[in-house]
C-alpha cells in the first residue's frame, strides 16, 4: 500500500462495501473510542516498533497492528494513583473531557499490559517495575484481560502508580463511516520500559514481531504484511524523526486531537481513492 501526504488508492473490496453503503443511504455505526501503543525499543542506532498479528476470527483479522483495544467502563471509573500530566492536562491534548481523556489514558495503558505484558507503572513517580513475567504477574494479568480484576485494583493491590508519562500523545484516527465496526483511537508512543519484555501473550493475536519502522514499511509495501492505513501512515511518521530522541521531540508537537478520517473519493472516471482529512 503506497500513500502519500494526500491518501491512498481503495481497495477493490472496500470500494464495493463503500458504493453499497451510499447506495442504500446507510446510516453510520458509532465509533468506539479506543486506544493503541507503539512501543518502541532501541536496537544500535536505530529502534524497533512491537507489532502484532490479529487473529483471523477478529475483527481487522489478519492484520498486523499495535497493541490495543476500547476503552472499558472501568477505565473511565478508575481510581488510582497517577504520575504525570494530570488527567485535565490530558484533555487539553486529546481534545476530550478530563474523565474522559483519564478513561483514553488508562485504556492505552491497560491494553499494553493485557496484549503484550508491558506495566507502564512502578512503586512511585519515578520508577517502573522490572521483569513482570512471573507466574504471579501472568495470572494477574489473566484476570484483567477476563475481566475479573480491573486495571486499578491490579495496581492498588501492588501499591502501584500508573505511570501516564511514559505515554505519548502521537495521533487520533476515527474508521471511515461505511464501516460496520467503527473506532475513534487514540494513537500513544512508549518507550519499552527497562528490564521488561514483551510476551505474546494475547489470544487476540497469533503472530508477534518486533521490527524497524522501515522495514515494517517496506514489507507491507511487497505484500509480506497485511496492515490497515492507520497502521502504515503512524509506522511511516516515526520513521521519519529518525531516532527515538526524534520521536519524543516530534509527539511534543503532533495534533493528538483533531482526527484524521480517511474519506472514500469516487470520481466518476479515475482510480477510487482515500482522502486523509
Amino acid at each position: 500500500m503506497t500513500i502519500d501526504s494526500d491518501g491512498f488508492a481503495a481497495p477493490a473490496a472496500l470500494v464495493e462495501h463503500a458504493r453499497r453503503f451510499q447506495a442504500e443511504g446507510g446510516t453510520p455505526a458509532t465509533p468506539r473510542v479506543a486506544a493503541t501503543v507503539l512501543l518502541l525499543r532501541p536496537i544500535d542506532t536505530d529502534f524497533e516498533v512491537y507489532v502484532i498479528r490479529r487473529v483471523a476470527a477478529m475483527t481487522f483479522g489478519g492484520m498486523y497492528a499495535f497493541p490495543g483495544g476500547g476503552v472499558d467502563r472501568s477505565d473511565s471509573e478508575a481510581h488510582l494513583d497517577w504520575a504525570g500530566p494530570a488527567p485535565g492536562e490530558w484533555a487539553d491534548r486529546l481534545g476530550v473531557a478530563s474523565e474522559a481523556a483519564q478513561a483514553v489514558v488508562c485504556a492505552a495503558a491497560r491494553e499494553v499490559f493485557e496484549e503484550a505484558g508491558v506495566l507502564l507503572a512502578g512503586p512511585n513517580r519515578e520508577t517502573v517495575v522490572g521483569d513482570v513475567s512471573g507466574d504471579d504477574w501472568e495470572a494477574a494479568r489473566q484476570d484483567l484481560e477476563g475481566r475479573r480484576l480491573g486495571f486499578a485494583a491490579l495496581l492498588a493491590d501492588r501499591q502501584l502508580t500508573l505511570r501516564s508519562d511514559l505515554l505519548l500523545p502521537w495521533s487520533r484516527w476515527i474508521t471511515p463511516e461505511f464501516e460496520p465496526r467503527r473506532f475513534d483511537t487514540y494513537f500513544f508512543i512508549a518507550l519499552l520500559p527497562a528490564g521488561q519484555r514483551t510476551r505474546d501473550v494475547s489470544g487476540e493475536a497469533d503472530h508477534t514481531l518486533w521490527i524497524r519502522p522501515a522495514d515494517a514499511l517496506a514489507r507491507a509495501q511487497a505484500g509480506e504484511l497485511t496492515m490497515l492505513p492507520p497502521t502504515v501512515v503512524t509506522l511511516a511518521q516515526v520513521a521519519a524523526a529518525g531516532d527515538l530522541a526524534g520521536v519524543a521531540r516530534a509527539a511534543a508537537d503532533r495534533d493528538a486531537a483533531t482526527p484524521v478520517t480517511p474519506r472514500l473519493d469516487l470520481p466518476p472516471d479515475g482510480e477510487p481513492r482515500f482522502v486523509l482529512g
